[in-house]
């Protein structure tokens, strides 16, 4: 059961989070809610003990710091905040977090070219049909929620959960 979840609920909330953050520039709050009670639901239940969860727990506070200071400054959206740090609890204060974080830097730094290209080229985009989702090329922000599944999914399998899970099935 526990690896199911770990398999399935992680990847499909972050799928989620990263098409509602390119179509309409927000991510819904249930879906970082649903992540970090889904981990505090799977962590005891994949044979994580306290000081582990503790762990995990060390690295949403620092990712939360730091989101809330960029979001403070207004560097970082709201629901980007929350996800990078309900996405960072799966990950824990491990070599895994890093790789994540390395991840979700270049992904958003290659979105965040790709989308300014994009609204430079908006005439010819509307001119010739190409269907992008109208948010894309006029909002002045760039959805981020993409670049954090992006990296999720890429460091996801090096996750000490997705190790638990291999572990058990094996």
């Amino acid at each position: 059961m526990a690896e199911a979840v770990i398999f399935v609920v992680f990847p499909l909330c972050l799928a989620f989070a990263a098409f509602s953050d390119l179509f309409t520039m927000t991510i819904p709050n249930r879906v970082s809610g649903i992540l970090l009670g889904a981990f505090a639901i799977v962590s005891p239940l994949a044979g994580l003990g306290l000081a582990q969860i503790g762990l995990h727990l060390a690295a949403a506070a620092a990712v939360f710091l730091v989101c809330f200071c960029l979001f403070a400054t207004n560097v970082m959206g709201g629901g980007d905040a929350k996800l990078l740090t309900a996405s960072a609890i799966w990950f824990g204060l491990d070599l895994s977090l890093v790789e994540f974080l390395l991840y979700v830097s270049i992904f958003g730094g290659m979105l965040t070219l790709a989308v300014l290209f994009l609204r430079k080229q908006e005439s010819t985009i509307l001119a010739t049909g190409i269907p992008v989702p109208s948010l894309l090329l006029t909002a002045k922000k760039i959805p981020y929620g993409v670049a954090i599944a992006l990296g999720a999914f890429a460091a996801y399998p090096s996750s000490p959960l997705m190790q638990v899970a291999f572990a058990q099935l094996s």
